[in-house]
């Protein structure tokens, strides 16, 4: 019998134990029940919870009858958690009326449900209710004491597993609570008590919130910029050639990303003095300051789509990186291609047309927020064999926001609104904000991933997690500015046989059948809202089939994101349809159409014209 075959008879005879002894000696009357309903239906909470020791004899004994007349937990310390924290005063501010329809709350820390049941029977059964609960036997207490299969039916209740990679994706499946409602996050102070890990999940949580409302309220009011440019560059990216075969060829390369925090400063003329043999990689952003510093990096990278990027051309010496590579997102500004003299590569991203299109013909990288994110990914996927960073601070330093020769440098930055303020290392107190806090972790997160060591050239900014932090003089005693004999050489040379190496592509244009669709959609539902109080729930039905038609299409669903969820507002944050809904179907159906029509008219093209286009 296999470890975790074990594991799952032994819970299921525990629980069967439990269930059948008397409630006034261990009541547990609902464990049977809520185990079963989650086993049959495949809930991941139950592999997990099959796969985590847990200790029955605290299930056997910690459960008593408080002073107060409830049942209650007994920690190591003999004292009940809710002795001194009654539930009565603890959750009468965990619901809020306004948008709670369309909102979410995650609670850390089950107790004995005294919380989560709370937030479960004073919102309506659409508000999402997300318990992360990191200690089994808690969780199988709290599943022991209400019957909770009525609210995994419905959908209301979800039970997380407390892993960073399956939370992220439960974060990312709320946009449409972020858009139309309120995610509130509720950490459970009598569940605080028995342990750190509680802190600690909501602390990551709340950053991984934090930094998802950044990422949407990006994609909601600027999606429709990034992916117009994508379509502006489709026929040039086509030409310029792809990425995909330096998936390993960075083996026994040692790589630097040079950021442009004002340390730079400091670490440049260091690293000038010992350059080692290794790739050097940054912004395009960063290159006046490093030509100002006396270094020229192997390659450098661009993803901001707006027209702020073109400032950089105005310190950026021609002949400086007339032979530095750039890779670009495809959703960069168009001009910045035009305008940039050295050679170009493309890199498809996630979110853009290529998301589906092309995942199997090229690679299509998640960017992240944050250019250091991306070199991070890219090298990550070209396989070096360690990794340092220098000049990434994520914070202003006495007064300094970038070093000298950045287009955004400057030398007397003051708090203001919208900073925050950390600790560096010393901890001393340092200026940044939510943008910048929320590009150190995702880069945190990203190392994590790493199967390599990463250095830190520190200087004095946000420490980032993950790294080892060591000085010029260590790195280049110890070879961290060191590879393999000829490996950045021979980098270099894949990285030119990736220019004008992709095929063409066809892909026919459907506009023609999309605005026959939508049209006739346009007239059915002109005839339901001629009758709207009898026809809600025909309503409901076809604009629910039109969620689904214009989501279908891999290469136009990126450019209708926000149609989608414009669309996703009248059949999932909608419960009763008026005569003005109509109009706001009629003006999403237009935008629909405009976008099709582009698209066909600048990616649909024939391989002959993509090669001049």
């Amino acid at each position: 019998m296999t470890q975790l075959a074990y594991n799952l008879h032994f819970l299921l005879v525990t629980v069967h134990f439990l269930s059948m002894r008397g409630r006034a000696m261990n009541p547990y009357p609902f464990l049977k029940d809520n185990i079963e309903y989650l086993q049959r239906t495949g809930n991941p909470i139950f592999q997990w919870l099959s796969s985590r020791p847990f200790d029955e004899d605290k299930l056997r004994n910690s459960l008593f009858i408080n002073e107060f007349g409830l049942l209650d937990w007994r920690m190591e310390s003999g004292k009940g958690i809710l002795e001194s924290l009654p539930p009565q005063g603890l959750y009468g501010n965990w619901t809020t009326p306004e948008k709670a329809t369309t909102s979410a709350t995650f609670v850390v820390g089950s107790n004995l449900g005294y919380g989560v049941n709370h937030v479960l029977a004073n919102t309506p059964d659409t508000h999402k209710v997300m318990l992360l609960e990191p200690r089994p036997e808690m969780l199988l207490a709290c599943l022991g004491q209400t019957d909770y299969r009525p609210f995994f039916e419905r959908k209301k209740l979800h039970v997380m597993i407390p892993d960073e990679r399956f939370l992220s994706e439960v974060v990312r499946n709320l946009d449409l609570q972020f858009v139309y409602g309120s995610i509130h996050l509720k950490s459970d102070i009598p569940s605080r008590q028995l342990g750190p890990e509680y802190a600690r999940w909501s602390t990551w949580l709340k950053n991984k919130l934090e930094n998802f409302s950044l990422e949407l309220s990006t994609l909601r009011h600027r999606q429709d910029v990034m992916v117009r440019n994508e379509i502006d560059n489709f026929a040039k990216a086509m030409r310029d050639g792809s990425l995909k075969p330096m998936e390993g060829r960075g083996a026994g390369v040692g790589a630097v990303i040079l950021g442009a925090g004002p340390s730079l400063e400091t670490m440049a003329p260091l690293l000038k003095e010992k350059m080692g043999h290794v790739l050097y990689t940054c912004a395009l952003q960063t290159i006046p300051s490093l030509q100002t510093l006396g270094i020229k990096p192997h390659l450098c990278a661009a993803i901001d789509y707006d027209g702020s990027m073109l400032k950089v051309f105005e310190r950026l010496d021609p002949d400086f990186v007339q032979d530095v590579p750039l890779i670009y997102s495809t959703k960069i500004d168009p001009m910045i291609l035009k305008r940039y003299p050295g050679p170009t590569l493309p890199l498809w991203t996630v979110g853009g047309v290529g998301t589906y299109v092309l995942k199997e013909r090229d690679l299509v990288l998640d960017a992240g927020g944050n250019v250091s994110v991306t070199l991070s990914r890219f090298l990550r996927y070209c396989g070096v064999s360690h990794l340092l960073l220098a000049g990434q601070d994520y914070a202003w330093i006495n007064g300094r926001s970038h070093s000298g020769g950045h287009h955004n440098h400057t030398t007397s930055m003051r708090l203001r609104s919208w900073h925050q303020t950390t600790r560096n290392m010393s901890g001393e107190e340092i200026l940044t904000t939510v943008q910048y806090m929320t590009a150190k972790r995702e880069l945190e997160d990203d190392l994590k991933q790493s199967g390599f060591p990463v250095y830190n050239l520190y200087g004095g900014g946000v420490p980032i997690e993950g790294t080892k932090v060591v000085d010029v003089e260590t790195a280049y005693s110890q070879g961290v500015l060191a590879s393999a004999p000829g490996a950045v050489e021979r980098f270099l040379g894949d990285l030119r046989a990736c220019e004008h190496n992709a095929p063409p592509l066809r892909m026919d244009p459907r506009s023609p059948m999309w605005t026959s669709s939508l049209h006739n959609m346009e007239k059915h539902l002109a005839k339901l809202f001629k009758n709207l109080k009898a026809n809600q729930k025909s309503v409901h039905e076809a604009l629910n089939r039109m969620e689904l038609f214009i989501k279908q299409d891999p290469l136009y669903a990126p450019y209708l994101f926000n149609e989608i969820v414009d669309l996703a507002g009248l059949t999932r944050a909608k419960f009763a349809y008026e005569a003005k809904d109509l109009g706001e179907f009629k003006r999403i159906s237009k935008n629909v159409l405009k976008k099709v029509r582009e698209i066909d008219r600048k990616v649909c093209l024939p391989p002959n014209e993509q090669a001049v286009a």
